[in-house]
Order: C-alpha cells, then sequence, then structure tokens
C-alpha cells in the first residue's frame, strides 16, 4: 500500500472565494498528516475555529497527487 501523503494549511485570503492568500508568510501550516481521515479531522478542528472569520481558510492538499500522479486512483 502507498503512503497517502495530505497537507493541511490555511490563512487570510484575499477574496473568500479564491485561494489567493494575502500574507503567504503568516501561512499557518497545520501539518502533513498520512491519510484523508486524519487530514480531515486537522482542517474541520482549525476551519471551525476561525468560522467566524470569512477571510480566513483552510484547506487540503493531496500531496500524494502531486508527489506521484501516476498512482491509480482507489
Amino acid at each position: 500500500m502507498t503512503q497517502k501523503l495530505h497537507l493541511v494549511m490555511g490563512g487570510r485570503v484575499k477574496d473568500p472565494r479564491t485561494l489567493e492568500f494575502a500574507d503567504l508568510p503568516s501561512v499557518h501550516l497545520v501539518g502533513v498528516f498520512p491519510d484523508f481521515a486524519s487530514a480531515e479531522a486537522a482542517w474541520r478542528a482549525n476551519a471551525q475555529r476561525t468560522v467566524d472569520d470569512a477571510e480566513m481558510k483552510y484547506v487540503i492538499v493531496h500531496l500524494h497527487k502531486l508527489l506521484q500522479p501516476d498512482l491509480p486512483v482507489d
């Protein structure tokens, strides 16, 4: 089984409809996780913490898709 890494990160965006971060040096890197479930839990915790601020956005980046794009999706 191939490890499927996920990155959770977030920060203030210029426009809540986009993913253009307003201040890249201040982006919060939550961490790298070995599976989607643990990444989703970390994302959810951080997104909930900032739910009242429309300009704060957290995302999950599927690192395994960037690192090994030829892997089959399962």
